[in-house]
This record gives C-alpha cells, structure tokens and sequence, in this order.
C-alpha cells in the first residue's frame, strides 16, 4: 500500500515536473522577441497601398524585436532629397576620419546659389558657414544651395564611394541640385533625375545612424561616434516637414520636450518620399517608405501620398507599439548609451 502511494507519488511528481517544464519553456519562447518578417502588418501595408493612386514602397524594421514589414523593399525608386541621407552618412564617415569637421568654416558664394527649397538662394553672400550649419540646413529645410555647398566639400565621387562601400549598390547620388552634370551619367540616371535608391538600402542609413554603426568594415563603434551620430540625429530631429510619416503618430508641440520623430523628406510632382526613425514606447523603428507616379500631385497637406505614408506609419506603430510613442526613449544624443542601457537592463 505504501509502496503503490510513493509510486503514485512519483509518478505524480513527474508528471507535474514535466508539465512546469513544458509551461516554463512555452513562457520561455513567449517571452523571447518575435522576429522576421511580420506577415500580418505586411498585409495591412498592402491593403492601405492599394487604395493609393500611385506606386508605394516601403521597408520597416522594429530595432528591438529584429521584427521586419515591406511591399517592394528591393525596387529602385526616384529618392527626391531623400538622397541627402547619403550624404550625412558621408559627412559622418569624413568626420570620423579626421577628413572633416562640424565646425570648419564654409563661404556661401553667388555661383553656389540655386533655387528650389530652402533659404540660402535668397539670402546675399558672401556669407560664411560652418560644415554642420550647411548640414542642419540641407536636412531641416531640404536646402538645396546647402546641399550643393556640402556636395562641393564632401565630394561627389566621395559621397558614392561611400554609399558603395556601405553595401548600398542601389543607391546613387547623381549630381547637384539642379546644376547640371560635369561628368558622363549613367543611361538610368534621366528616370531618376537627383539620385535612386531602395526602401531597404535607404532605411539602413537610418539604421547607421540610430544604431550609431558606422563603420563600414562592420568593426565595433569608437567611443567618439556617439557625438558623430547625436549631431546628425538631431538634426533629423528637428526636420520640419511633417505631413508624411509623422503626419499621424506626433500630433502635440514638439518644440520645447522634442520629438520622437527623426526625418528626411523627399518630393517631386509625382514623388513623396520619407524615411524615419520613430522612437516608440516598445523601441526605436525605422521606416523607409517611397510612393512615384502619383495622380494626385498638389503641393499642399492634402496630397493623397502624403496621407498615404501617414497612414502606413500609423499603421506600423500601432501594430509594434500599441502603447504610442516616447520620446524619452531614445538615446538622441548618443545612440551608443542605448545599447549600454539595453545591455544593464537585460543583466538585472
């Protein structure tokens, strides 16, 4: 008799063991951060691109997760002045280097003026500038006579190279805003006009720069490239067109606490364009996101495409972050004390 009961027992006990086991390794699993490619967000990026009177491209990535969504990642697309991403990562890469500096002093001359977006061509030169004002010019108003300033210091040559050496071979800076071309274009180059790229290639520029990985040997960050990527994010930070990715996720004042939005826009007649790294409550998000061939071509807050990437970013933070942005979450500043944190978190 007692020895039936200890069997039982037993076998009781290993039974209850193995069903804690079972539910220890399912909360395991459960716990463990989803990744790959989100099937479900990917159909709602479809659904709302189909309503969309034009072409749409877009690659979203959820850093904290590795949680992936995209319609024609890999398409090359008309970047507008999206492109001048490719060069902040250049400036990045100089100034690493010791090739260049935030502070040096640049002359803002007559010839360089052009028009388009921007406050520079209206202004009377000579006027002297430092690197990093022609940059915070060429980002938060999409400067064009700051971006061909910053073309001329950084190189054009220069600016591609390092694009290639990223391991961004779809993505071109062509030439100068609205100068036209010294050297001999590539036959795509009229289809595209300023530059091309990918949703994919152009998000992982933002990607650099919120992870601050800017090295492109993929060797370990240096302890100054925290500041490189905190000037370059602030920047983006205070991008002032926000009527595409932004339009419906950032809707207070930002002007004294800050965004949780960094962006650059890019638009054409029939082009609108934004890549963004959005700072959510579950994480930082970077979404890449291209629309081309669109019927509605109004250059006013209504434009449909415009709308249309508010809507596809709405979409990807509710489905990643449901509890809304923060932007007290993101290391701004240095991008670098995000891992340290990242890291001092898991350890607890």
């Amino acid at each position: 008799m007692h020895l039936l009961s200890r069997r039982n027992l037993s076998a009781n006990l290993i039974l209850g063991l193995a069903i804690a086991i079972s539910a220890a390794s399912a909360n395991s699993q459960r716990a463990q951060p989803p990744s790959g490619e989100d099937s479900q967000l990917d159909q709602q990026i479809k659904s709302i691109a189909a309503m969309h009177h034009g072409h749409v491209a877009i690659y979203a990535h959820n850093l904290r997760t590795g949680e992936t969504a995209s319609l024609r990642p890999d398409e090359p697309v008309q970047t507008a002045s999206v492109i001048k991403m490719g060069i902040l990562l250049d400036a990045a890469e100089q100034i690493r280097a010791g090739k260049a500096t935030l502070d040096e002093r640049i002359i803002l001359t007559k010839p360089n003026q052009v028009a388009g977006s921007g406050v520079l061509g209206e202004l009377t030169p000579p006027i002297a500038l430092t690197l990093g004002d022609t940059l915070t010019l060429m980002v938060v108003l999409s400067d064009n006579t700051a971006t061909n300033l910053a073309i001329d210091r950084l190189g054009l040559a220069h600016i591609n190279s390092t694009l290639r050496a990223a391991d961004l071979h779809q993505t071109v800076l062509y030439k100068k805003v609205y100068v036209p071309a010294t050297d001999p274009m590539p036959p795509d180059q009229p289809k595209f006009g300023l530059g091309k790229t990918t949703a994919r290639e152009m998000a992982s520029i933002m990607e650099r720069f919120a992870t601050c990985h800017l090295a492109l040997d993929n060797s370990a960050p240096l302890p100054a490239d925290g500041k490189i990527c905190g000037a370059i994010l602030g920047k983006l930070r205070n991008q002032q067109d926000r009527d595409s990715l932004p339009r419906y996720l950032e809707t207070l004042d930002t002007s004294e606490a800050g965004s949780a939005i960094g962006n650059k826009t890019g638009a054409l007649n029939q082009v609108r364009n934004d890549v963004a790294i959005v700072s959510t409550k579950a994480g930082p998000v970077v979404i890449a996101a291209f629309t081309w061939e669109n019927a509605d071509q109004r250059w006013t807050g209504d434009n449909e495409a415009e709308k249309t990437l508010g809507k596809l970013a709405k979409a990807i933070v509710d489905g990643w972050s449901p509890q809304g942005l923060d932007a007290a979450a993101f290391h701004w500043d240095n991008p670098l004390e995000e891992s340290t944190t990242t890291l001092k978190t898991a350890a607890q």
